[in-house]
């Protein structure tokens, strides 16, 4: 009986143990030396720690992240998940004809091959929804996570069919029961649906509809990545705004002012049996 109740008792400390060993590896995730000054600039705007906690990730999961960019979150995701997990990058087709999407891929891809101790297993996939969507093996992913890209889907000459086999992708990846994230510009809903064409900004329900459509459940919102200063009609969209700043030097002081984009922040779930 005493063996038992000891191994009882170190079964309890290991749980509670855990999710705090967890959260202190997150935060060295956020602090290390190797991210870039100006992302970690953009941290007070972004709220890496709040936004990964409320998707809840773990060091052992296996987790997408959609079109990275430069990589603002893989800094975090990639030594978060090196020692347990593993991380896809599911970045633009090598073959594209935009020059722009060929550099920024280059320029990602350099940066993993720059620090291999890091990033050596981050694992590079395509995504260029309707036409490359293996984003990672089916039914493998425990998290697949995507930060301001919803709206880019949709404006690109895609529309509604490109967005819906973004979330398919999604969808296929995932494991039942796994989860989806999803970070995007909200616009106002008073706003005409008309403003999400050019402006890079999303009705909250659009998004939500869209993944339903996929077949995900809405779990959770947040209000982590919410800016009330932000009124999403700006005379350059979204982009008037930090980090791009596409506005005259006269008003720069006026949108530096404001900081970065109202955002939506949604958690979903893919279910258990569909």
């Amino acid at each position: 009986m005493f063996k038992r109740m000891q191994t009882l008792g170190w079964i309890l400390i290991l749980a509670l143990t855990a999710p705090a060993q967890a959260q202190d590896a997150l935060k060295a995730a956020i602090d290390a030396p190797q991210r870039t000054p100006e992302f970690v600039a953009r941290d007070g705007y972004r709220h890496p720690y709040q936004t990964l906690t409320f998707f809840g990730i773990k060091p052992d999961m296996t987790v997408v992240e959609l079109s990275p960019g430069a990589g603002w979150y893989t800094e975090i995701l990639a030594p978060y998940l090196k020692d347990r997990g593993q991380l896809y990058a599911a970045h633009f087709d090598p073959d594209t004809k935009s020059e722009y999407f060929q550099k920024t891929r280059k320029a990602f891809i350099d940066k993993l091959k720059a620090q291999p101790e890091v990033y050596g297993k981050v694992a590079v996939t395509i995504f260029d929804p309707p036409k490359q969507v293996n984003i990672a093996p089916p039914g493998s992913a425990d998290l697949v996570l995507t930060f301001r890209n919803v709206h880019n889907w949709y404006m690109r000459g895609g529309g509604q069919d490109k967005l819906d086999a973004a979330f398919k992708a999604m969808y296929v990846a995932l494991k039942p029961g796994g989860t989806l994230g999803v970070v995007d510009h909200r616009l106002p809903a008073d706003r005409p649906a008309s403003a999400q064409e050019d402006s890079g900004y999303l009705h909250e329900a659009f998004v939500i509809a869209a993944a339903e459509r996929a077949g995900f459940k809405l779990a959770a919102t947040s209000e982590i990545n919410a800016n009330p200063k932000d009124t999403a009609d700006h005379p350059n969209g979204v982009w008037s705004l930090l980090p791009s700043l596409r506005v005259d030097d006269a008003q720069k002081d006026k949108y530096k002012a404001i900081g970065e984009s109202d955002r939506m922040t949604l958690k979903f779930i893919k279910p258990l049996t569909s």
